[in-house]
């Protein structure tokens, strides 16, 4: 009976890892990479849909240029009361124009403030 080439013993001495281990660890790996890809994208996406800080709200006006007009007699018509050089100097930026080069009928971006 000792003899025998078939033991209990033996055949329980060569089992294999169960297949549930191996499940177990490849999902907790893939949720484990999931996280760290959430997490990594999640820092730009929120970034995006935040509002700005340096983001503010700027108010405009046009005006259609009339024959005669100038740059310096629409900044005059704009802010009246005031020193008209700033005026003029933030319509030619804003509209990236010459100061001589005005036509009738072109329309001109006035920046507020």
């Amino acid at each position: 009976m000792f003899d025998s080439v078939l033991d209990s013993e033996q055949a329980f001495d060569r089992l294999r890892a169960m297949a549930r281990t191996r499940v177990r660890r490849r999902r907790t790996v893939f949720f484990l990479s999931l996280a760290v890809v959430g997490a990594a994208w999640a820092g730009p996406v929120a970034r995006a849909l935040a509002p700005s800080a340096d983001a503010h709200l700027v108010s405009r006006s046009s005006y259609v240029v009339r024959p005669g007009d100038s740059v310096w007699d629409i900044a005059e018509r704009v802010a009246p009361g005031t020193d008209p050089r700033p005026v003029v100097d933030a319509i030619v930026d804003a509209n990236e124009l010459d100061p001589g080069q005005l036509t009738p009928g072109q329309t001109l971006v006035i920046p507020a403030g």
